[in-house]
């Protein structure tokens, strides 16, 4: 079984997160395994939502789903998580399978370089790369100048085009704004229920 490793912050998980899983276990027959984060070092400027408050969100959008799992392998690990140490850890936890790929956007393929052993990344799994608004997508040339080798461990969608984001819901809640089509039902129901986003 190919299996895709879906990481974020989830902070909302939100509808837009689930089309690319969608399409993602469709194009690749893959099982999708969504990976919250700890403490991304990216972000650590930003209070999340507590890590058992996303983690409750995740299981509650993908409940019923068999296509799709949830890992707390990031959450449960102390300090900045680094993508290369959860692929590590997934790979021991779930021996072989056929082929192992993790889910980015276009752009933050752009920003690979900058990451934690990013050569030992591409080794370690494929990379699956959807579309972000906004940004074109790389060709091999490009891919090549980013990383040796990275053109041929890159797997491009074009698909799902999503214009739902996190930073925007949360910014709806904090207004009492209309959250419609934007999250699945029991996540908007948890959000209400714990009273999240409603302050800095």
């Amino acid at each position: 079984m190919n299996i895709a490793v879906f990481g974020g912050t989830f902070d909302p998980i939100h509808n837009g997160h689930l089309m690319v899983a969608d399409v993602v276990a469709s194009r690749l027959s893959a099982h999708v395994i969504f990976v919250p984060a700890g403490q991304p070092w990216l972000k650590a400027e930003r209070q999340l939502a507590s890590a058992g408050d996303r983690l409750e969100m995740v299981h509650r959008a993908i409940s019923g789903d068999s296509r799709y799992s949830l890992s707390t392998v990031e959450t449960e690990r102390s300090g900045p998580s680094y993508t290369i140490d959860t692929i590590r850890q997934l790979k021991q936890r779930l021996g072989l399978c056929e082929e192992l790929y993790f889910v980015l956007g276009w752009d933050v393929l752009f920003d690979l370089p900058s990451w934690h052993e990013p050569e030992a990344l591409i080794q370690m799994c494929r990379l699956v790369a959807v579309p972000r608004i906004g940004c074109n997508a790389p060709d091999a040339a490009d891919l090549e100048k980013l990383l040796a080798g990275l053109s041929q461990r890159v797997v491009l969608l074009d698909k799902p085009v999503i214009n739902i984001s996190s930073s925007v819901i949360r910014e709806k809640i904090k207004q009492g704004l209309s959250l419609e089509n934007l999250l699945p039902q029991k996540v908007e129901d948890y959000i209400k229920e714990k009273g999240l986003y409603l302050h800095d």
